[in-house]
């Protein structure tokens, strides 16, 4: 693509046809303390070569799962990913990261989605999967929209359990587009708090199953009381491999259920990049945001493949799409079906059952820390912990030494200075833990 640059007449022109008096008005919405005047301290007009080793420096100074001892979860999760998932995802076939926009001579990838959806409506126990979305946090708020084109309501109930960032990218949506959110605080994350504010103006209640407190919950009685009242049930995740572990989504009578498939994909990675999944009952098929493939027969009878349903803006009239995300994660999703398929159903349960022998070896070697509390009664593979003094602090001393001692939670709740999330992964085993818990024992 060429680089057209703009003259002053050109984008004075473009303000003036948006509307709007100059180009700090278009960021209006973002807050002051988020905007920077001054210049990035970056060099100017070195060769490529020097930049290029300037920012390998930056680089080397992150401390991340491969060069620390990680517990580290809230949402991004570590785990191996089998070498034969990224040389098979750079063959020339696969490399891109969208879904074609002429389907029928994409036969592959449109195989590769259809065994994608397989996956994933296995996993949650749901009828159907579409063909990924985005991220987690996203796809969380198409739920929601959808919830609300089923019931013809606009008020959206939120656990105190669900992840902060997905609870903060709701309410951001709600504020944009004019519908209502009923966040929670993490006080109220139980599934009794949340049947008593049930009420037939909602049309939805959603729940992340685990919860961002790695607690799992029995949502059997909100499901059927949220039923009772019109009201459909969410669920959401953000540890695919705990579906490998728990009573699917769609067994307990969830009617949605979302999440992000990063953790079976590509590593934890910074921060990303993520994939949205999203299933759901086979009634609710033509509210479905994104796309879904189909199998079908050509003229000769060979099996081939289309996009079925493909509701999103770039292809309908927009007052008629489901969704305005008009990208999704095509490259993840392919590298989350490779690593399902190798590991099989066998694999995966089993690799979900390490997890969670490990969490638990973890939990038990924690409790016998002096001053350190773990509050959770039953958890899959994150537990959250009190220690006696800020974590914080004990997280940064404990990074100095080598060790990614997981997430304080006071980076989400202030209210919670001393309160920690640990992850574990089939890498955490004993030595792991001895290390861990030898080093807090230190800094407590």
């Amino acid at each position: 693509m060429r680089y057209l640059p703009h003259t002053a007449a050109d984008r004075s022109a473009m303000l003036s046809r948006i509307g709007v008096k100059n180009i700090d008005a278009l960021f209006k919405d973002v807050p002051a303390k988020a905007q920077r005047t001054d210049p990035v301290a970056l060099p100017y007009h070195l060769p490529e070569a020097l930049v290029a080793k300037q920012f390998k420096s930056w680089a080397a100074a992150n401390a991340n799962a491969e060069t620390h001892l990680s517990f580290l979860g809230a949402g991004i999760y570590s785990h191996a990913i089998p070498a034969s998932v990224d040389a098979l995802i750079q063959r020339g076939e696969f490399l891109t990261s969208y879904t074609p926009y002429q389907p029928e001579i994409a036969q592959g990838t449109l195989q590769y989605l259809f065994e994608f959806q397989t996956q994933i409506a296995l996993l949650t126990g749901m009828d159907i999967a579409n063909a990924s979305l985005y991220d987690g946090s996203t796809a969380c708020v198409e739920a929601i929209q959808m919830a609300m084109r089923v019931t013809g309501r606009k008020t959206a109930l939120l656990s105190g359990g669900l992840h902060p960032e997905y609870r903060a990218v709701a309410e951001t949506y709600a504020h944009m587009t004019g519908f209502s959110v009923t966040a929670n605080p993490p006080t109220l994350a139980k599934a009794e708090d949340l049947i008593a504010q049930l009420s037939d103006t909602q049309a939805c209640v959603v729940v992340q199953y685990p919860d961002f407190f790695g607690e799992i919950q029995d949502y059997k009685a909100l499901a059927a009381a949220a039923k009772a009242k019109g009201i459909l049930v969410i669920a959401v995740f953000t540890e695919l491999l705990a579906l490998g572990a728990l009573q699917p989504p769609g067994a307990w009578g969830a009617d949605i259920a979302c999440g992000e498939g990063q953790s079976l994909a590509c590593g934890a990675s910074l921060g990303g990049p993520h994939v949205g999944l999203f299933a759901c009952r086979k009634e609710y098929l033509r509210q479905l945001p994104g796309r879904i493939c189909g199998e079908t027969l050509d003229t000769e009878g060979r099996r081939g493949f289309v996009l079925t349903l493909s509701t999103r803006e770039q292809h309908i009239r927009r007052d008629k799409a489901t969704s305005n995300i008009c990208t999704n994660s095509g490259l993840i999703a392919l590298a989350l079906t490779i690593h399902l398929s190798l590991l099989g159903s066998n694999g995966l349960t089993q690799l979900a059952a390490l997890n969670h022998a490990n969490a638990a070896l973890l939990a038990d070697a924690l409790v016998k820390v002096p001053g350190v509390k773990v509050h959770n009664t039953a958890f899959f593979n994150e537990i959250l912990v009190e220690l006696p003094k800020a974590a914080a602090p004990v997280v940064s001393l404990l990074a100095a030494k080598g060790i990614l001692a997981g997430v304080p939670v006071s980076r989400f709740y202030p209210q919670y200075p001393n309160h920690l999330l640990l992850a574990a992964s089939e890498a955490t085993d004993a030595a792991a833990i001895e290390t861990l818990t030898s080093a807090l024992r230190g800094v407590l």
